[in-house]
């Protein structure tokens, strides 16, 4: 992106600084806190600023991050990356918290960042060449799933949860508008944005996620690139607050036993909040908008499904047939789980 790049140098060298912040919100991370740091100013081309938003820590992680920082400085004086922390007395919670430190963010591309995973050298790179082409607004990649040490897992993101070849095909493409109606397979730890969508997203609503939010409204006007490359080690350990792991038949069952009422609520607010924002926006096409107004009708007939489960059966059939489990879900993955999930929790 050479419109974006600009050079760093002194004695220690010359780095390619790109016009990209990372908003990185930490709580409690001072086991792996470092190691992400130090992947980021490490990079082939560095980001102008690291903004942490710290949502209440009560360990060093901020200690933590300050003297990684004047480390990595002090081994190579051409890394000029600003470094601006938020320390936040009460915790807002993963998704406020990035709502909040993406906001403090001042340039024109901004790399979500968790606190525990590792950046390959290259990442930032690979990821800011793709919004040489301006009708990008978010890129996404997929990633190793690595263990509390670092090791490879043997397992990639995409596959954990379980991106068809199809959906990648249509997200690489930027076709990502019906993907992402049907489900996210956007991670957060992987995203690069430009600031304006984040400035039209905000505020996130509170059933959305703040990467399923922001996938979403940029896959509306076709912005959304997914890199089919593990540009990023992500790290899976017992404290991940979101996380990801290898699908399994135990975790398929597990799904199917959960209570159902609480997703089932969840999935409308969700749908309207995003026919709501399209509303709002001239540019959204009025077959886009007509996609979302009928993936919200869908989640509602979800929802209302009687507590039993024979009586269901009907509802589900006419939604296989209309197509509407095709369209706006999972198939026949989320037909079964209206089916067989109870009502509510025992």
């Amino acid at each position: 992106m050479t419109s974006e790049l600009d050079r760093a140098g002194d004695a220690g060298g010359v780095i390619e600084v790109a016009d990209l912040s990372v908003a990185m919100c930490t709580r409690n991370g001072a086991r792996y806190v470092a190691e992400q740091v130090r992947s980021i100013l490490t990079q082939s081309v560095i980001p102008r600023e690291l903004v942490v938003g710290d949502d209440a820590s009560s360990d060093d992680t901020l200690a933590i991050i300050e003297a990684t920082v004047a480390e990595v400085r002090a081994e190579n004086p051409a890394v000029t990356t600003q470094l601006r922390i938020t320390a936040r007395a009460q915790p807002l919670g993963v998704t406020k918290n990035f709502e909040q430190t993406i906001a403090a963010c001042t340039s024109a591309l901004i790399a979500l960042s968790d606190q525990d995973d590792v950046w390959p050298s290259g990442r930032l790179a690979r990821l800011v060449a793709v919004f040489d082409d301006p009708g990008v607004n978010l890129v996404h990649s997929d990633a190793r799933l690595v263990d509390s040490t670092g090791a490879d897992t043997g397992v990639q993101l995409l596959d954990a949860i379980e991106a068809t070849a199809t959906e990648r095909r249509e997200l690489v493409a930027g076709d990502a508008f019906k993907v992402l109606l049907r489900r996210n397979l956007v991670t957060g730890a992987t995203v690069v944005m430009r600031r304006s969508l984040a400035e039209s997203a905000t505020p996130f609503p509170t059933s959305w996620l703040h990467d399923e939010w922001l996938a979403a409204l940029a896959a509306v006007h076709d912005g959304v690139r997914l890199l089919p490359e593990p540009l990023l080690d992500y790290r899976q350990h017992c404290n991940n607050q979101v996380g990801a792991s290898a699908p399994t038949l135990r975790r398929r069952l597990q799904r199917l036993r959960e209570p159902r009422d609480t997703r089932a609520k969840r999935l409308v607010a969700r749908a309207d909040a995003l026919v709501r924002a399209m509303k709002s926006d001239a540019r959204v096409p009025p077959e886009r908008l007509s996609a979302a107004q009928a993936k919200a009708a869908h989640e509602r007939r979800r929802a209302a499904m009687p507590r039993s489960r024979a009586l269901r059966v009907p509802g589900i059939l006419r939604g296989l047939v209309s197509g509407r489990y095709r369209s706006y879900s999972r198939g026949l993955l989320d037909a079964l789980r209206d089916l067989v999930q109870p009502p509510t929790a025992r």
